[in-house]
C-alpha cells in the first residue's frame, strides 16, 4: 500500500498539494486547494504524472485567491467535488464555475472519508471566513498539514500530534519581514496572530509536537520577499535535530517531488 504527497507549488502566487492513497487495485487523489489557473494546473499535475480527471475530491482551506484559484473552474469542468467550510463557499460562490460544480461541505472535527482517504479538518487562526486545515489518514499512517496560520495554539497542535509527515509553513522571517518595503500595514496583517507563520513560530510547534515516528517535514509557502529556504530550512532542522540541507522545500516555482508518508 502506497500513501504518499506531492506539490503543485507553494507561496502566495499559488497553492496545491496532492495527496495520494494506492493499495494496488484502488487509487485515491485529493487535490489541496488550487490555487493556479485551470491550464496551469493541469500543467502541474502533469508534471506529477496525473491527469485532473484522476483526482477524486478538490478541498479548498479557505477563501483567498492563493488557495482557491480556479478550484470551482477545475471542478466543474471534470467533474469533482469540492469540499469546503459554509464560510468559504458564502465567501466564494460568486467565483467561476461555483454555480456548476458538486459543493460538499465539512467542518472542524468531524471526520470524512474520501475513498481510502480518510479526512479531519481542523479549524486555525487566519484572517479567513471559515478557514481549515487537514489532516490525512489510510488507516495506518498520517499526514498533516498547516499553512495560513498566525499563531500557534493547544487546539492544533494536538491535531497535528502522531503525525509520520508535516506540510508546515514557514512563511516568512519575522526580521526580513520588519526591514522589508512592505507597508506597515502588510507587514502587521502577515506578521499577526491571524496572519501566516513565522519560522521561529513553526519551529516552535514542531518541537512540541515532533516524535520518533514523524520522518518527514516539508517547509512551505514561503515568502519570496521575506524568508529564504536556507532559513527556513535551519528553523525546521533546529526543531528536529538534523541538518537544514535535509529538510525538504515546496517552493513557489517545481513544488516539490513525491514523498512517502
Amino acid at each position: 500500500m502506497t500513501f504518499r504527497f506531492a506539490s503543485l507549488g507553494s507561496g502566495s502566487e499559488g497553492n496545491a498539494l496532492l495527496v495520494e492513497s494506492t493499495d494496488g487495485v484502488t487509487c485515491t487523489r485529493v487535490l489541496l486547494d488550487c490555487g493556479f489557473g485551470i491550464r496551469e494546473t493541469v500543467r502541474r499535475l502533469e508534471r506529477l504524472g496525473c491527469a485532473p480527471e484522476s483526482i477524486d475530491a478538490i478541498l479548498v482551506t479557505h477563501e483567498h485567491g492563493d488557495h482557491i484559484g480556479s478550484a470551482y473552474a477545475v471542478a466543474a469542468r471534470y467533474a469533482i467535488p469540492v469540499w469546503t467550510s459554509h464560510g468559504t463557499y458564502r465567501a466564494t460562490h460568486h467565483l467561476r464555475g461555483a454555480d456548476r460544480a458538486a459543493v460538499r461541505f465539512c467542518r472542524a472535527d468531524e471526520l470524512f472519508c474520501v475513498g481510502d482517504l480518510q479526512i479531519r479538518p481542523y479549524t486555525v487562526p487566519h484572517d479567513a471566513r471559515e478557514p481549515l486545515q487537514f489532516v490525512f489518514s489510510d488507516g495506518a499512517r498520517r499526514l498533516g498539514v498547516l499553512t495560513d496560520a498566525g499563531m500557534s495554539t493547544e487546539y492544533l497542535c494536538a491535531h497535528l500530534e502522531g503525525l509520520h509527515a508535516l506540510v508546515l509553513e514557514c512563511n516568512h522571517d519575522r526580521e526580513m519581514l520588519a526591514n522589508s518595503a512592505y507597508p506597515w500595514s502588510l507587514k502587521q496583517r502577515i506578521g499577526g496572530d491571524f496572519g501566516h507563520l513565522a519560522n521561529d513560530i513553526a519551529s516552535t510547534i514542531l518541537a512540541r509536537v515532533r516524535h520518533d515516528a514523524l520522518h518527514t517535514v516539508v517547509a512551505a509557502h514561503l515568502s519570496k520577499q521575506n524568508n529564504t529556504p536556507r532559513l527556513a530550512g535551519e528553523a525546521i532542522a533546529a526543531a528536529l535535530g538534523v541538518h537544514a540541507s535535509d529538510v525538504p522545500i515546496a517552493d513557489q516555482e517545481e513544488g516539490l517531488i513525491w514523498h512517502a508518508v
